[in-house]
């Protein structure tokens, strides 16, 4: 018997209904004539709290309040890449065919399209035993993704019957699971509570980097695939430049990219510019393995609040069928605002600055869905979920709750820098505040796949920058000539990391990537030239004879040198170095 009951009590989004006995937490309802979606996120008695997925003005008290049965939950199927959701899995393009370019109230479209048939490949055969997670099949979905058709994670038995290959909709069955003598049907479509984790049969020690081919990250400061990073900065300073440049080049094969309550025009600029991107793995268009979800600050609060939880689901569905995922948010301060602001209508206790008391862990809850996991099924599946979550603290004061809670969960902290921005250094990340939980994890990775000294290339460049900026303290109050002639070396050597290494640019055909390799010859170049320089120095050489030798120019282009040409060109910057510093 499915509840019905009456709103007695409208406050914005979250609304309250009596005769609700029967429900559950985070039930689905409809409310209203219009059947306006929401989630039950309070009950007491036959009461319930209702957040109200869509905007509730003009409702009254004594409209009907219906319970659908089932949690919020996601469509996984085909259908999903390429796609362009709202918080709550409207899919936007087919919502403005419907209703043009506004979203009409309690629009009721299907996630997946239903009438459309998929190409359906069996790859499995009837007769043999089954378990959760299991591929039976495959669709191409796109030029870049085949979507993997697997058994529903708690289903198992025998493989009663299998169709053969043939063009299906989503709905349609496709085999039957025959366990203790009861047969399950089982479609192309799942369906999956958006805030219960998908099951894996174990997690494993995040020790391969997600490489980016941004050189700020991956050297200085990586994230491990299956890891979590943060991106806190003020306005401007390029969060959502420097996640579009992950979701483009990171090393993963599908992306989550979660618009959670940013600026219209942000997210417009997203919509327009990913459909026209070309894909660098494939040559096709990116859209072609990307999913996104755009909620922007002008859409209904309270489904910012459900949008991350979409993506995440997601996310995970594609990695119970092997693939490695990267999930950016983009930003969880807007997300833990609607949860203030849920929580203020709730008349809940405030914690710090207005925001819930559990704002930390329902931010683990999220961050703690990223993994690198064996996933369930007959044969092992190593894949990842990767989340970066951009953060945007205000007037950039990182020492605000989203922020410090967000940096107790993450494992990786990229600090933009709004002077840094300002100077048009991309990405500004700051160095001297960055940090890395995973450079002890990913260095067997390097050390084997790139080079064996790339652990003590990259900590005796921190460790120069670290010095350069105590030397800036003294060069602000008595200028750079004062400075010791190996202190002056120094400077150089840190410009040059900064300028010529840790400075990218994002619209160059060759900067805007670059390979670990690469990265890896480039500031071993650098570190020679220190290396050199110092020694020169050692034998009685000027430094401003050192500082003005030929090859520091060269230094200052092997970034723009094309992947095919680096390794003959590097050896002849090299060599340059070292035939010119032994000649001051």
């Amino acid at each position: 018997m499915i509840a019905e009951g009456k709103i007695i009590k409208i406050a914005g989004p979250v609304i309250t209904a009596d005769g609700m006995r029967g429900t559950q937490m985070h039930e689905m309802v409809k409310v209203g004539e219009d059947k306006l979606i929401g989630e039950i996120i309070e009950l007491e008695g036959d009461t319930a709290t209702i957040q109200v997925y869509e905007e509730t003005a003009g409702m009254k008290p004594g409209e009907v309040v219906e319970s659908t049965g089932g949690p919020l939950s996601v469509e996984l199927g085909p259908g999903i890449i390429g796609s362009i959701f709202d918080g709550i899995q409207r899919p936007l393009e087919t919502i403005k065919i419907l209703t043009g370019d506004y979203i009409k109230r309690g629009v009721d479209v299907p996630s997946l399209p239903k009438d459309k048939k998929w190409k359906f490949i069996p790859t499995a055969k009837a007769g043999t035993e089954v378990k959760g997670g299991d591929v039976i099949g495959e669709v191409q979905e796109t030029s870049a993704v085949v979507q993997k058709i697997m058994i529903p994670p708690k289903v198992s038995g025998t493989l009663k019957s299998i169709v053969s290959e043939g063009e299906y909709t989503v709905e349609e069955d496709i085999a039957e699971v025959e366990s203790s003598g009861e047969v399950t049907k089982v479609q192309m479509m799942q369906k999956w509570a958006v805030r219960v984790g998908r099951p894996y049969k174990n997690k494993l020690d995040p020790d391969i980097p997600l490489v980016t081919g941004q050189r700020a990250q991956d050297t200085f400061f990586p994230v491990a695939k299956g890891g979590t990073a943060a991106i806190p900065g003020p306005f401007g300073s390029g969060k959502t430049v420097t996640q579009q440049q992950l979701a483009k080049w990171a090393d993963a094969d599908i992306i989550v990219y979660v618009g959670c309550g940013e600026r219209g025009n942000e997210m417009t600029e997203v919509l327009k510019e990913f459909p026209e991107l070309e894909d660098p793995k494939t040559g096709k268009p990116l859209m072609d393995r990307t999913v996104l979800i755009a909620n922007t600050s002008n859409m209904p609060v309270a489904a910012r609040e459900a949008c991350v939880y979409t993506g995440i689901t997601i996310a995970e569905y594609f990695r119970d069928m092997g693939y490695d995922v990267a999930l950016m948010a983009d930003s969880t301060s807007r997300w833990a605002e609607a949860m203030r602001e849920i929580s203020g209508r709730l008349e809940e206790m405030p914690g710090e600055e207005g925001y819930p008391a559990y704002l930390a862990s329902r931010l683990a809850q999220f961050y703690e869905r990223a993994g690198r996991v064996t996933a369930v099924g007959t044969e092992d599946k190593i894949a990842s979920v990767s989340v970066v979550g951009a953060v945007s603290p205000p007037g950039g004061d990182l020492s605000e709750p989203v922020t410090q809670n967000t940096l107790r969960i993450t494992k990786v902290f990229w600090a933009l820098d709004a002077s840094l921005a300002d100077k048009r250094h991309f990405p500004s990340i700051d160095w001297l505040q960055s940090y890395s939980l995973y450079i002890d994890s990913v260095e067997g990775w390097w050390d084997s796949t790139v080079g064996e000294d790339w652990r003590k290339t990259r900590d005796e460049a921190m460790a120069l920058l670290q010095k350069e900026s105590e030397l800036q303290e003294i060069v602000q109050l008595v200028g750079p000539d004062a400075l010791p002639d190996k202190e002056r070396i120094t400077l150089e050597s840190t410009r040059m990391i900064r300028e010529d290494f840790l400075q990218q640019n994002a619209y160059h055909e060759v900067d805007t990537y670059c390979s670990s390799s690469k990265q890896y010859k480039m500031l071993k170049t650098i570190m020679m030239f220190h290396e050199k320089a110092t020694a020169a120095l050692e034998r009685g050489a000027a430094s401003g004879d050192i500082i003005a030798v030929s090859a520091k120019e060269d230094l200052g282009r092997m970034k723009y040198i094309p992947e095919a040409e680096f390794d003959e060109k590097i050896k002849e910057i090299q060599d340059k170095i070292i035939k010119q510093t032994s000649e001051v």
